[in-house]
């Protein structure tokens, strides 16, 4: 009796169809726009992660030291509302307001960077950025950048450092030729600002023109709808936002919503992907920054922990005094201004 198998009837291995890789999508500008928003979208995601790491590593390690950090925390977030409260008052000069405003920033970023405190209402409240609102004098700035990056090969060049007379002629030349290679390295150093200018420039431009576009077509004041209008409100709110921080790639996302890439021209394209390339680095020079920067947080364990704990008790207790005596003087204007005098001469923007 013949017994039928079906493991017969399937075709071999090498006998599969193998599918083939699908072809790229697109013009080779798309191509290379889409990549670049991948690969900022995924900086993005591992500098939050990041931040979210360090956030509640902070939190663990505070939280060791026990009532010691809450007490500076609260003694930090008491200091917000008078300081806010003295913005209001016309007391002040531009210049002292100037200062308060340093010292919101300072403290709020204290309870950020030191302690995972969330501080994000206070920064995005008076942490320095760009308006919106001078959009329009951008171009004028551009111009003065540009006429003094034309002017700039024009000034003169700074005479080299006197050597001293009395040094025997080798010792001299020595001098001299020390003078000569930190000249080089003064000339490439401004080099590289330069360029970083440029770059910053070019960044500042296609947000510029990118913001003009989304606003032209999404300003609340062109809907008569309430509802359409709300819509249009909240919707130009995150444009603002995305402007004022420069961040070209929520911008580009918010126009995809309203034109798909594939229609885009791609000379427009080519140059959002060279202005994405420049975010990528700034993304990549914040997570370096929050992984070997000031700001980082590297916990040590063992023993050495518990010595930095117990110095760290110390200074938190002496750190909770001096914040309760400021907090004491600032409730007062004179007091207040006593303090930003007292900072301002110990060259400290904050406390």
């Amino acid at each position: 009796m013949n017994l039928h198998n079906p493991a017969t009837d399937l075709p071999a291995a090498n006998a599969l169809p193998v599918p083939s890789a699908g072809e790229p999508v697109g013009t080779p500008a798309q191509q290379a726009f889409r990549a670049a928003v991948a690969q900022v979208e995924g900086l993005r995601q591992r500098l939050r992660e990041l931040q979210e790491e360090q956030k509640d590593a902070r939190r663990r390690y505070w939280q060791q030291v026990g009532p010691a950090a809450r007490a500076v925390v609260e003694a930090r977030q008491a200091l917000f509302a008078p300081l806010e409260e003295a913005l209001l008052l016309s007391y002040f000069s531009r210049l002292e307001e100037q200062q308060i405003t340093a010292l919101l920033v300072g403290n709020a970023r204290a309870l950020q960077n030191r302690f995972g405190e969330d501080a994000a209402d206070i920064l995005r409240k008076y942490a320095p950025r760009r308006r919106a609102a001078d959009a329009d004098d951008d171009d004028a700035d551009d111009d003065d950048a540009d006429d003094d990056d034309e002017q700039q090969p024009q000034e003169p060049k700074e005479a080299a450092e006197p050597t001293d007379s009395s040094l025997p002629p080798h010792e001299q030349a020595a001098a001299q030729a020390r003078n000569r290679r930190k000249s080089k390295t003064e000339k490439a150093q401004e080099a590289a600002e330069k360029a970083a200018r440029q770059a910053q420039q070019e960044l500042l431009s296609n947000t510029k023109t990118l913001y003009r576009q989304l606003a032209r077509t999404h300003h609340p004041d062109l809907q008569r709808d309430p509802e359409a209008q709300q819509v249009k409100t909240a919707l130009m709110q995150r444009i603002t936002e995305a402007y004022e921080t420069n961040d070209l790639y929520t911008l580009l996302q918010l126009l995809s919503e309203a034109a798909p890439t594939d229609s885009t021209d791609d000379t427009l394209l080519a140059r959002h992907t060279q202005a994405l390339h420049q975010q990528q680095l700034e993304l990549k020079q914040q997570l370096n920054e929050l992984k070997f920067g000031d700001n980082g947080f590297m916990g040590s364990t063992g023993k050495k922990r518990e010595q930095e704990i117990r110095q760290l008790k110390r200074q938190l207790r002496a750190e909770t005094d001096y914040l309760h005596h400021i907090g004491q003087l600032i409730r007062e204007p004179e007091g207040l201004r006593d303090v930003l005098r007292e900072l301002a001469a110990a060259g400290h923007d904050t406390v």
